[in-house]
């Protein structure tokens, strides 16, 4: 049985969305059972329209909820060991849950989860990892907004963690790694970056494959299968990404009702349409993780709808179920074992 610690007063909608999403996300994998944080009055009338739910769960008011756009301090300040967001990272910490979800503001989220769970032994700071639909299938991008700037050890770390994840995630036993750079030549990018692909190539790990510098186009390529970044252009190509998603989409539905001939067209393309559209559905990758922490916390997009927030869990049940933590600290250990100098006699 994964446990899954759920705020259901995280993001745009609260309750009317997140308790349906968990009930997708039950109807798939029967093995779930639910802690839910929330406040009584705006839930139980949810709770109430699935039973199924109600019986796998187990629910805990709380005095409040942190508001979508509160400064991640203020929200520390006030929400910190009362609130629904607190409170379902907390369940992780004392082993009541396997991992915890929530839609709700993501700077919130990150400072609590750093200051409740702390992160691991030899993690600087931790990252945002999403989940990036690609030509191949899916890829891992790394990290897309938790740290602004990174040196190469953290890129290091980084890589590790992001390797770690997709062999959770993907089942692959040795995953490609690519740095995202402005070129693939090893005499461009910043000193950090540079740096970061020679400690990567001499570092000669067993658990991945480093493939050198990618660019910008091929994360939705798939060249690899872990891009890994800095917060800052990592964010800025996930917005990119998301924003061109959905200038597509409109492009499509102004094409396809612009003349009778095109909405003709369209009945005859539907099935490709259709098929079209669930590629490019954000809610269907939905589910950034926060790692480096000791313990395992998902974060929705605040806009999902139900079949987002399913997503988002199932992503968090994947992650528990396939060991996450206990192989990224493995891979830690070996990394940073070989990093050590010779002890004893040799030493002198």
């Amino acid at each position: 049985m994964i446990r899954i610690s759920l705020d259901l007063m995280g993001g745009d909608f609260g309750p009317q969305v997140v308790i349906p999403g968990a009930a997708k996300a039950l109807e798939r994998h029967p093995d779930i059972s639910f802690v839910f944080f929330g406040l009584k009055e705006q839930c139980d009338p949810v709770l109430a329209t699935f039973p199924k739910v109600r019986e796998k769960s187990v629910f805990h008011d709380c005095e409040l909820a942190v508001r979508m756009d509160e400064k991640p301090s203020q929200a520390l300040r006030r929400g910190r060991y009362i609130s629904t967001m607190w409170r379902s990272i907390e369940a992780v910490k004392t082993g009541d849950a396997d991992v915890a979800v929530s839609a709700g503001n993501t700077g919130a989220l990150m400072a609590m989860a750093k200051f409740c769970l702390r992160t691991m032994a030899n993690i600087e700071r931790p990252a945002i990892a999403a989940i990036w639909p690609t030509l191949r299938g899916e890829s891992i991008v790394l990290d897309v907004g938790a740290t602004i700037g990174a040196d190469s050890q953290q890129l290091m770390d980084f890589a590790l963690m992001g390797g770690a994840m997709a062999r959770a995630l993907f089942e692959l036993e040795r995953p490609t790694i690519g740095l995202l750079n402005v070129g693939v030549e090893e005499m461009k990018g910043q000193e950090e970056v540079k740096e970061a692909g020679r400690l990567l190539r001499e570092a000669n790990i067993d658990s991945l494959e480093y493939s050198g510098f990618v660019e910008g186009d091929d994360i939705g390529k798939g060249t690899v299968d872990v891009v890994v970044t800095e917060g800052f252009s990592g964010n800025i190509a996930l917005k990119a990404a998301e924003g061109t998603a959905k200038q597509i989409a409109a492009y499509l539905r102004a094409a396809m009702s612009r003349t009778l001939l095109a909405r003709i067209g369209y009945l005859f393309a539907k099935s490709a349409f259709d098929m079209l559209r669930e590629k490019m559905d954000p809610s269907k990758v939905n589910g950034g993780v926060f790692l480096g922490l000791n313990g395992i916390v998902i974060k929705s997009h605040g806009g999902a709808n139900a079949d987002g927030i399913a997503a988002a869990i199932e992503v968090g049940y994947d992650m528990a179920k396939n060991g996450l933590n206990q192989k990224i600290e493995n891979d830690l250990k070996k990394y940073h074992a070989k990093r050590l100098p010779p002890m004893g006699p040799e030493a002198a």
